[in-house]
């Protein structure tokens, strides 16, 4: 008996949902007033829903480092830390870049 409860919870345990990140995956640099940037916003909204990724919005001009690095790129989107595209992002782009196994 004992043997089929623990294999019971096992079972229970392997079956259970995977946790949500506590980090978003998926980052959007962006600026006030930027036309580019409302619409890589559309497709990073719709991609991180459909995906159940969480995502978060960096203004560019918030921060001096930044701003040197990405001043002239906005929007810039970022998976895990890690450029995926500059300027414009489409849904496909960002889904494969998703898929990718995660690196350090």
């Amino acid at each position: 008996m004992h043997n089929e409860t623990l294999l019971s919870t096992m079972i229970r345990w392997l079956r259970r949902p995977a946790e949500a990140p506590t980090t978003p995956r998926i980052t959007l640099i962006d600026r006030v007033g930027c036309h580019l940037c409302v619409e890589a916003e559309r497709t990073v909204r719709k991609v991180a829903e459909d995906t159940e990724n969480r995502w978060e919005r960096v203004d560019v001009d918030s921060s001096p480092e930044l701003l040197e690095r990405f001043d002239d790129l906005v929007p810039v989107i970022l998976v895990d830390g890690r450029e995926v595209a500059h300027w414009t992002i489409t849904e496909d782009t960002l889904v494969r870049a998703l898929r990718r196994r995660r690196r350090p």
